[in-house]
């Protein structure tokens, strides 16, 4: 039996060059930066080196790249830094149905404490509109948060157009790109992104570790509070061996984009060509360049995604039906919801995310593997037979 990992979206491994460069900073390099004597020079040297690296992805200054403890918490910061430190402007924000839930989580928090907070509407393909979110923004608006690209189906919003909205109405804009990062091209600067969110484990980098970038000028205030850690703006002793890591994995992938992009695009493409060969199969999300490279989610009629990733598992391949972070509940994916499927569609949701150790094999031993489990699966649906008994569409 192959063992076939495709959820890429949820964590990838620590490549071998990235944990190389880590593992001095957890035995002989493990001077607190804070310190003055050598060894911790040493670290805070190391520091500085992954901020450049990160910067220099970004397209941005070091001194606006800022260590977290990982995508969520940048996320955290980013929307209620802002609302905090601009309550006296506004507090109305903007974001969509569709984004992750460290984002939607955050916003239904500030509502609790007095802010009104706009989720807009996305289409069939979960692009939002452009004249909604021009619509939206009131003299009370502080904040816009759009994701990237979607963690579960892929979809690479118009961020610049996005970013030139805000601008021109010299209103903040988040972007969270923690699925983004590493697999399309970000410039922060050209693309009009005033915050953007990102995490180590999605670049081959470690977990427990992530940025957050602001625009330098930016009124935000802290949401650790403690030591004078990254400029008095995130306290806690660094993670030394962590920001080493993301600097290395950060630079190795923007290093490595193009041909990157070009391979995932095409073993990407050859998945959904062999999954949609199935009856009664959709596609959620885009086609082509406005998708993530490396995504596919998919939706077979008449059975629930949970049997398919069981079945999958059992021949020895890693998916998922959504977002890694709510993979234990039950209810269908807000996302699939959003793009206006209905419930018992989008419970038979399959994601599967390609990655840098994804083969053209690999693709089609899932495009062989799935089709007789969703035929068997189906064999064991009353939906599949009352379907077949009543010929509905």
């Amino acid at each position: 039996m192959r063992n076939v990992y495709m959820d890429y979206a949820a964590t990838t491994y620590v490549k071998p060059e990235v944990l190389e460069e880590m593992l001095p900073y957890f035995t002989e390099k493990f001077g607190n930066p804070s310190s003055f004597y050598g060894i911790s020079r040493t670290t805070k040297m190391a520091i500085d080196e992954a901020r450049l690296k990160i910067a220099k992805a970004l397209n941005c200054k070091a001194e606006e790249v800022y260590f977290t403890g990982g995508g969520s918490e940048a996320d955290n910061w980013a929307i209620k830094g802002i609302a905090s430190a601009h309550k006296n402007k506004g507090n109305h924000i903007i974001t969509t149905k569709v984004e992750h839930h460290a984002v939607l989580h955050t916003c239904e928090y500030l509502e609790k404490q007095g802010y009104e907070v706009t989720y807009l509407d996305v289409d069939k393909e979960g692009f939002i509109n452009l004249d909604d979110l021009k619509n939206a923004i009131t003299d009370k608006t502080i904040l816009v948060s759009i994701m990237f690209a979607n963690n579960e189906i892929g979809t690479i919003q118009p961020i610049k157009e996005i970013g030139e909205i805000c601008k021109q109405r010299n209103i903040y804009f988040h972007t969270d790109a923690v699925q983004a990062v590493g697999n399309v091209p970000i410039d922060v600067k050209e693309m009009n992104i005033d915050m953007l969110s990102l995490a180590g484990h999605k670049v081959y980098g470690p977990k427990g570790i992530g940025v957050l970038y602001i625009r330098q000028g930016i009124k935000i205030d802290n949401l650790i509070h403690g030591g004078g850690q990254e400029r008095s703006r995130r306290a806690g002793t660094e993670n030394i061996a962590g920001i080493v890591g993301i600097g290395k994995a950060i630079e190795l992938a923007n290093d490595n984009l193009e041909s990157h992009m070009k391979r995932m695009t095409e073993l990407r493409d050859r998945l959904i060509d062999g999954l949609l060969k199935i009856p009664y199969t959709r596609l959620n999300g885009p086609t082509g360049d406005k998708r993530l490279p490396g995504n596919v989610n998919v939706c077979f009629r008449f059975i629930e995604g949970e049997s398919i990733l069981l079945s999958l598992d059992f021949e020895g391949i890693c998916g998922s039906s959504g977002s890694a972070c709510t993979s234990g509940s039950l209810d269908p994916s807000h996302v699939l919801l959003a793009i206006g499927l209905p419930h018992e569609r989008a419970h038979g949701s399959l994601r599967l995310t390609l990655g840098e150790g994804s083969t053209i094999e690999d693709v089609d031993y899932v495009i062989e593997t799935v089709p007789p489990i969703i035929e068997r699966l189906r064999n064991m649906s009353p939906l599949w037979d009352d379907f077949l008994k009543k010929g509905e569409n």
